[in-house]
């Protein structure tokens, strides 16, 4: 059902009005008069005949006609029985402002839940219940409490705190930025966050999406439909707390590391959602996004009056992996022949202390015309002699005549540089309060156009064999056993493609001998036990044992010691397995989130990972691209590739393992955990070796 007659009713009712100033049904009564709603406006309170100099009706019934949109302000055990008037009335689109729901306790969830059957028998699409309401300035629509509508812009924030809503507000009308719609969603118990993004991304008013959430309802259908808007749209997220996926006990290294936030970063990353830091930066972002063309690259040219602002700014952009824009020979002469002798014409360009409005104007003429430059960045300090509005003035004519690279302004100071700011911000030029904010901004607007012009996303599927891993999956949940065991979990990745060592479980010192001998020496012993998951830790793993009697001696020293560092271990014997070429050990794994799904992970193997937590997630399904990204993001990548005369490791077979185990976890959601870990990848053209394994599974 669509959402437009939230955001441009015809009609609304108040269900609630009161006649008394400073209470809310008060103030939306007011606040739908005073910000010149066109439609008609109904209060609606059974103890009054007036509101507002508006009439009063005693419930909906009596309007004779059914309203677009009705706002419920009633106390909340009053909420159901309004409800059960909207449903009767017809009514399509409610706001519940009304606190004193779930956030209060399990009789308020019970009360929401009353409210959400009443709504979805009837067909009623409910935002809230404790919000502030909304508000949409270009349809003169103030349904809320937040006071006045802000001026109209091109920016739609959503919120689940109503409180963060006002204090934006406050802030807006500081900074003059101007808002499409301002969305309060509170409880979120029909409409959440989902409803309205997807609602945004068809308005063609909105250039941005902004917003504050607490919770995402469901994880893997929001990626799935915010991946497409964020193709158009760039969304402006901050996101607090957490999934709750860390608060349960994880059994492998990738659960233990991948914390509630992580699935969070994994999704937007995925999605291609800015995630903010803070209300600052989020407008930082938001301010370019609208005003600003996208960057062509990463190459940023600097004008400034003066040295300390354009080193600061230097140094930030090389923190930020951006590059100075190398000017062409015609760019420098250009320069040269027109700013004083003492100006620097090499990047960052300074046009001196002295520089009048015509310095500042050239210069940026200039520097837009070169194809090396995909953005500009313009310092200004205010010294004695400097025409603060007149350069903003200038920068906003170079800018209106030449639009298609960014400009952003970093005017530093206050009094001197007010009249300035605001001449830039009515041209439409974003201003930052430091070198640092400006460039990270850009920073940011470069890594959005490039996750826009990604290529197609490719899932590979590799032959398998599914029925296999089914067969093994369905008797452990049978038996009731959540951990596969190492032969089993490699059985598991035999059948999708991965290569694991030769070995057999030995009962006895004897039987340990001979394995070895058939196996060929070296060798690699494991304790064998469903209740050990980590059996370094109690002497449970011994390598390079190179005879019968070494291997006889590992095995009564590990049978002697291990029942006293683990006295309820079930001990079954002990793993015989080949000893694995020399290569370097990395760590592939899974954990699959509640809410976002299978989050893969890679990093060092080994002990390492723990230690280290050098690692990089990414959601699954992933393409071959996605999979060695997720290398380059890990300190990891510096070793495999290879430095100073050292070989490198085969990468593109560690991109594949990633592959073939999204293939894997997609395909069986009731694998919850695993590790593979070490993963052993020599150099290119060798064949890596999953060396040891575990795997949790969940029925579903």
């Amino acid at each position: 059902m669509s959402l437009t007659s939230f955001f441009e009713p015809q009609s609304v009712a108040v269900v609630g009005a009161s006649r008394q100033k400073g209470k809310v049904g008060h103030e939306i009564v007011a606040g739908l008069i005073a910000g010149g709603f066109k439609g008609d406006i109904y209060p609606v309170n059974p103890k009054a005949d007036e509101v507002e100099s508006l009439r009063c009706y005693p419930d909906l019934k009596s309007i004779g006609r059914t309203p677009d949109l009705v706002v419920i302000v009633v106390p909340a055990k009053a909420v159901p029985a309004v409800m059960t008037e909207c449903a009767g009335a017809g009514v399509k689109s409610v706001i519940i402002i009304t606190a004193g729901f779930k956030e209060v306790g399990a009789e308020g969830m019970e009360l929401e839940q009353s409210v959400l059957k009443i709504a979805k028998s009837a067909k009623i699409r409910i935002i809230g219940p404790n919000c502030l309401g909304i508000m949409v300035p270009g349809s003169c629509l103030n349904a809320s409490f937040g006071g006045d509508l802000p001026r109209i812009g091109h920016i739609r924030y959503l919120s689940q705190s109503g409180a963060l809503v006002t204090a934006i507000l406050d802030m807006s009308r500081t900074n003059d930025i101007g808002f499409s719609a301002l969305i309060s969603i509170g409880n979120k118990v029909d409409v959440d966050e989902l409803d309205i993004i997807k609602a945004l991304g068809q308005d063609k008013n909105t250039k941005v999406i902004a917003g504050y959430l607490e919770s995402i309802t469901s994880g893997d259908e929001f990626v799935h439909h915010v991946e497409r808007i964020s193709q158009n749209k760039p969304i402006l997220l901050i996101k607090s707390g957490g999934t709750g996926a860390g608060a349960k006990a994880a059994s492998s290294h990738t659960g233990s590391l991948a914390g509630s936030e992580t699935a969070y970063d994994v999704g937007f990353d995925r999605s291609g959602i800015i995630r903010c830091d803070s209300i600052k930066t989020q407008f930082d972002y938001a301010q370019a996004f609208v005003n600003q063309p996208l960057p062509a690259g990463p190459s940023i040219a600097v004008i400034t009056n003066a040295g300390g602002p354009g080193i600061m700014a230097a140094d930030a952009i090389e923190r930020r992996g951006l590059t100075f824009a190398k000017l062409t020979d015609e760019t420098i002469s250009r320069l040269a022949d027109n700013l004083p002798p003492a100006a620097n014409v090499n990047n960052p360009i300074d046009v001196l202390g002295d520089a009048m409005p015509d310095r500042y104007e050239f210069a940026l003429d200039v520097i837009l015309d070169d194809p090396g430059v995909n953005a500009v960045m313009v310092l200004l300090t205010p010294q004695a002699m400097t025409d603060c509005a007149g350069v903003a003035e200038a920068v906003v004519e170079i800018a209106a005549e030449k639009s298609s690279k960014p400009i952003l302004a970093c005017f530093l100071g206050g009094q001197k540089v007010a009249e300035a700011i605001r001449i830039l911000r009515r041209g439409k030029i974003p201003q930052y309060d430091s070198p640092e904010s400006a460039v990270t901004t850009i920073e940011v607007m470069n890594k959005y156009a490039c996750w826009r012009s990604r290529p197609k996303r490719v899932i590979k599927l590799f032959p398998v064999n599914r029925r296999k891993v089914e067969h093994i999956i369905d008797r452990h949940l049978r038996q009731g056993v959540r951990e596969i065991p190492e032969m089993e979990s490699k059985e598991i990745l035999e059948a999708y493609g991965f290569v694991t060592p030769k070995g057999t479980v030995a009962m006895t010192a004897e039987q340990a001998a001979d394995i070895a001998d058939q196996l060929g020496y070296p060798v690699v012993m494991k304790i064998w036990s469903p209740d050990i998951l980590h059996k370094s830790d109690v002497g449970g793993v011994r390598i390079g044992l190179n005879g019968p009697q070494q291997v006889r001696d590992a095995f009564d020293l590990m049978m002697y010691r291990i029942p006293k560092k683990a006295p309820d271990a079930d001990i079954l014997g002990v793993l015989v397995q080949e000893m694995c070429s020399s290569g370097k050990e990395v760590i592939l794994g899974m954990n699959r989130d509640p809410h976002f799904g299978p989050m893969l992970m890679f990093g060092m193997g080994g002990i390492m990972v723990e230690v280290l937590k050098d690692v990089a997630f990414y959601l699954a399904p992933i393409t071959a691209s996605e999979a060695k990204e997720m290398l380059v993001r890990t300190k990891t990548y510096q070793i495999l590739k290879g430095f100073r005369g050292k070989e490198g490791v085969d990468l593109d077979a560690i991109a594949e393992g990633l592959q073939r185990l999204s293939q894997l976890v997609t395909a069986f959601p009731q694998i919850q955990e695993m590790d593979i870990n070490p993963f052993i990848v020599g150099i290119e053209g060798t064949t890596p070796i999953a060396v040891d394994a575990r795997m949790s599974v969940e029925k579903i």
